[in-house]
């Protein structure tokens, strides 16, 4: 394909990282994730290129990542999961079979349960239950779950790779221990070829291997967290005095990366793409020559916004399609965010060949845009997590890849290249003055810091590092000391931060709490220390109570739409609806914003992701209770009305309330809203709730007066949430409290 447009170099840069799931570096994984992105990923992302002649391809791998894969390929260590799959189902107690049918359909369900179908059959079985009944699922139904999961997570090219994977795809069901176990060793066989290959691949110059700090640590806030913008600093340390930290995981990783892969890597993946200017410091005097953060990021930096049409092509991509040199002497390059956000979101929603052409279309719609450019040297980063986002896509994504690749290759005007020699045949990169400090989120760390729980966190990881630092400087010679100094770096790691509190929301939070707490504690252990008693307590005990109070009254727009620029929230509380006996698919909103002005309240409902990505869970019903009462108790009280799915009454279940308002959604719409008052004798009755406005699109909006309430002002309006079930109660949002509200 001949052009007279000019040469675009294009860096694809897949980032590779998993944190430690480990309690110890002896004991089985809690979470099966590195194993099975192992078998459907980290492989297959290399190996495609003998595909292609002339298609080159980076890699980020965090050290620790490849570290999990000696120990399942090399050790033979397991995680719950592999453990359980190969256990005779005549060993298995009964938490075991709890377990397996809680936590053996963590899989997509339109790409990965629907196409088998046992697999399916045996989905739709347990999505009948609220609760998991052990007794309703025979041994064999036992057996091929477990087996069909594992099976679920194969790239599909393994199927042609190994014969006796074929076979057991073709079996269907009515697997046997000796099935599961040839499954776990055929796993075992794929992540053993892993790090061969990325050493072969780039010994033979076709991708680049880079890497991050060790354990994937926030770098910027470890070296200085008093130049962090936060707004709510309460429980944050005033410093973290963690610059040492951060010099020794950069220079281990390095070393690491060099051991395992044959080179030193040359460029380094900022966490998280989060920079600042005393992290590029470091990365220079650890020896990198590079390294890359968001467009964003570099907006901030020259003072220059990326301008997009309505169909999100850049008015002027010259800025973003060049490399930059750091005052320093480290270059930098930028990402392109919307294609990262097209790869991840859109895509995978779309025919793979026609998603494929568009992102082709709108390469060479930028290429077009630089005629005038005064350069001959152009290029565009397509950096991204290189592991999450293709269980989205059908067949893994290995269509939408080699159907882009393909066109690429194909394409006079355009090439695929590696990082550093682009960085060597560029003379003339342009010169980068200062560095914006962020992340490739809303261009700060506000993912990582700035909320209640996530500052708690950071304030436990500075009193251990205090107890460890004081104990080694009276205790230098302890053998422990390296052992205990891992535990600290692994709590150090971003993922903790990221789960703790608002916004995010894993599904397991109490997992990655447990975790984090859990080698905070072994620091101590290996010291022969006893731990603080609050390392006991579970940080996430506090996740049922608000992220945040309303900060001032709010008039927001009422559009159910949630709109990324619609800021008229952003002075709202909010609450998040926790997992636990909550099953996904039971509950439709997982957060609630609650805000108010001088005579209303209002209330934002956000629908749960996982009922968005699964339509066939909209089709069920859902409902919501609001229960009020002014704080003075001055009006008819009467008993909340829901049925307890068990014995266990909440203290908060026993009180009483003055209004009743209850949301019903089915079929994906607001079918109903009422306002019930109560009245003497514990008793209830239907009002007319006219004045309530109730806007459901994307999430649900809700415009409540508070005279609706019978709430005078200087009164205290005092409420709560209970997500439920045809008139079953869930749980009470909170469970421990009243959340209030004063009409000034």
């Amino acid at each position: 394909m001949m052009s007279q447009n000019k040469k675009l170099s294009i860096a694809f840069y897949w980032h590779m990282h998993q944190p430690v799931y480990q309690l110890t570096p002896e004991g089985d994984y809690l979470m099966p994730w590195t194993r099975l992105h192992a078998v459907k990923d980290y492989l297959d992302m290399v190996t495609i290129l003998d595909n292609f002649k002339n298609i080159k391809l980076n890699f980020n791998v965090v050290p620790v990542l490849l570290d999990a894969f000696i120990d399942y390929g090399e050790k033979g260590m397991h995680d719950l999961h592999s453990r359980l799959t190969v256990t005779d189902i005549k060993d298995l107690t009964a938490d075991d079979k709890e377990f397996i049918l809680n936590n053996f359909f963590d899989s997509n369900y339109r790409t990965m349960i629907y196409p088998y179908e046992e697999y399916n059959r045996l989905f739709q079985k347990r999505q009948t239950m609220a609760e998991a009944d052990i007794n309703a699922f025979s041994d064999e139904e036992y057996s091929d779950l477990m087996a069909l999961f594992n099976l679920a997570w194969f790239d599909p090219s393994y199927k042609n790779e190994y014969i006796e994977l074929k076979k057991l795809f073709k079996k269907g069901k009515g697997y046997t221990l000796k099935d599961r176990e040839k499954i776990i060793e055929i796993q075992r066989d794929i992540i053993r070829r892993i790090i061969p290959a990325y050493r072969r691949y780039a010994e033979e110059g076709k991708i680049e291997i880079t890497t991050s700090p060790y354990y994937h640590p926030i770098v910027p806030i470890m070296l200085d967290i008093k130049s962090i913008k936060i707004s709510d600093k309460e429980g944050l340390p005033v410093d973290l005095k963690m610059p040492l930290d951060a010099k020794i995981q950069t220079v281990s990783a390095l070393d690491r990366i060099e051991e395992l892969i044959g080179k030193r890597p040359r460029g380094i993946w900022p966490s998280e793409h989060c920079v600042s200017p005393k992290e590029l410091d470091l990365f220079k005097k650890a020896g990198a020559e590079w390294s890359i953060s968001d467009e964003g990021i570099l907006a901030e930096s020259i003072n220059f916004e990326f301008v997009r049409d309505f169909k999100g092509y850049l008015e002027d991509p010259y800025h973003l399609l060049k490399s930059y040199e750091y005052k320093n002497g480290l270059k930098m390059i930028f990402r392109n965010s919307l294609i990262s956000n097209l790869l991840s979101f859109e895509y995978p929603n779309y025919d793979s060949v026609f998603a494929a052409n568009d992102l082709y279309d709108r390469i060479k719609v930028m290429q077009s845009k630089l005629l005038s450019s005064p350069d001959e040297n152009h290029i565009l980063t397509i950096a991204m997590d290189g592991e999450n986002c293709w269980e989205n896509y059908p067949n893994d994504g290995i269509t939408f890849l080699k159907t882009l690749y393909e066109l690429i290759e194909k394409d006079d005007s355009l090439e695929t290249v590696l990082i550093s020699d682009y960085m060597e045949k560029e003379k003339n990169h342009k010169s980068l003055k200062t560095i914006a400090s962020g992340s490739w989120i809303n261009r700060n760390f506000k993912l990582w810091i700035d909320e209640p729980l996530k500052n708690l966190a950071w304030s436990y990881l500075k009193q251990v590092r205090d107890d460890f630092a004081h104990y080694v400087k009276k205790n230098p010679f302890n053998p422990n000391i390296e052992l205990a100094r891992r535990e600290l770096f692994i709590a150090e790691g971003s993922d903790w931060f990221w789960w703790y509190g608002e916004p995010n929301d894993s599904g397991r939070d109490n997992i990655f709490d447990y975790l984090f707490r859990e080698h905070l504690k072994n620091i101590y252990v290996y010291l022969g220390l006893e731990a603080p008693e609050y390392l006991d307590s579970p940080l996430s005990a506090t996740a049922a109570r608000p992220s945040r109070y309303p900060k001032g009254e709010i008039t927001p727009v009422l559009d159910g739409k949630d709109k990324p620029d619609d800021n008229s929230w952003l002075n709202a509380g909010c609450i998040s609806i926790p997992d636990g006996p909550v099953l996904k698919e039971n509950k439709f909103f997982d957060k609630i914003c609650f805000g108010y002005d001088r005579d209303n309240l209002y209330l934002r409902f956000f629908v749960n992701d996982y009922i968005k990505n699964n339509p066939e869970f909209l089709k069920k019903t859902y409902q919501m209770y609001i229960y009020t009462r002014n704080s003075n108790k001055k009006h008819s009280l009467s008993p909340v009305r829901l049925i307890n799915k068990t014995e266990k009454i909440l203290p908060v279940a026993k009180e009483k309330f003055h209004n009743e308002i209850q949301i019903s959604i089915s079929e994906g719409k607001l079918r109903f809203l009422r306002l019930i008052k109560a009245i003497p004798n514990n008793l209830w009755v239907l009002q007319d709730p006219r004045d309530i406005e109730a806007v459901f699109d994307k999430v649900i909006d809700l415009k409540i007066p508070f005279n609706s309430l019978d709430v005078a002002y200087n009164e205290i309006l005092e409420f709560v949430f209970v997500n439920a079930r045809v008139g079953v109660n869930e749980v009470f949002i909170p469970n421990e409290m009243l959340l209030n509200i004063k009409r000034d």
